[in-house]
């Protein structure tokens, strides 16, 4: 009985050394070692990775994606604290507002004194011009009296001591009069204004000058801009 040959195997090193040698080689399955497969199969991954081919497995460790990962979330932080410090911004502090309503309050209390200031101020001005007036009206029928006496004073008496002290005293009371800004009314001349003079007496002339002043009964005063006393007038028609 023969015995049945069993088929020689190749090596890994000697298949190698026919496939350069240009001969021709059956590949068994027995050829191939568990060994020389796994080295097969190194190699045509070696051949696809050179050409392009190979596909990239990139995990999830990979350092690539770990960059982008960390750049990503760091972006996501940045607009999260530029948001934040938007919404701080936004929201106004209760003691800022506070502080806004009592300046306010300060403000307008300071416009209102300074009002009740000027209206004190006017107030006060005016009732000093009233006394004023009063006094001044109080005063004037001693005017008209030294003015009387010393008109019907004889060229002789106006030479005397007497006359002169008189007429000296006059001149002191009327410097004292322009002093408080009191002046007397012109009157004959002028035209009749009635917001100055009182007419109480009328000529008839037949002239153009109408409405003129012809005589001065009593002369009136003014204090600043207001009438003490209208001056008495003889008007002609």
């Amino acid at each position: 009985m023969s015995e049945k040959k069993e088929p020689d195997v190749m090596t890994a090193e000697e298949l190698k050394r026919k496939v350069q040698a240009g001969e021709d080689v059956t590949v068994t399955d027995e050829d191939m070692t568990e060994k020389d497969v796994e080295s097969e199969k190194a190699t045509k991954k070696g051949q696809g990775d050179a050409n392009g081919d190979g596909v990239s497995d990139d995990k999830p460790g990979d350092p690539d994606q770990t960059d982008g990962s960390d750049a990503d979330e760091s972006g996501d932080d940045e607009k999260s604290a530029k948001n934040k410090r938007k919404k701080k911004k936004d929201k106004k502090d209760p003691r800022d507002e506070k502080i806004a309503e009592l300046e306010e309050i300060r403000l307008r209390q300071l416009a209102e004194f300074e009002n009740f200031r000027n209206r004190s101020e006017k107030e006060k001005e005016a009732r000093f011009d009233m006394g004023a007036r009063s006094v001044v009206e109080k005063i004037l029928p001693v005017v008209d009296n030294l003015e009387r006496g010393l008109a019907g004073l004889t060229d002789d008496e106006k030479d005397t001591p007497f006359a002169k002290g008189i007429e000296a005293v006059y001149k002191q009371l009327m410097t004292s009069f322009s002093e408080m800004n009191v002046t007397p009314i012109e009157a004959v001349g002028k035209e009749f204004d009635p917001n100055l003079h009182q007419a109480v007496m009328h000529e008839e002339d037949d002239s153009d000058d109408t409405n003129l002043i012809t005589e001065e009964l009593q002369k009136g005063y003014m204090y600043k801009d207001t009438v003490v006393r209208y001056s008495m007038v003889k008007v002609k028609n």
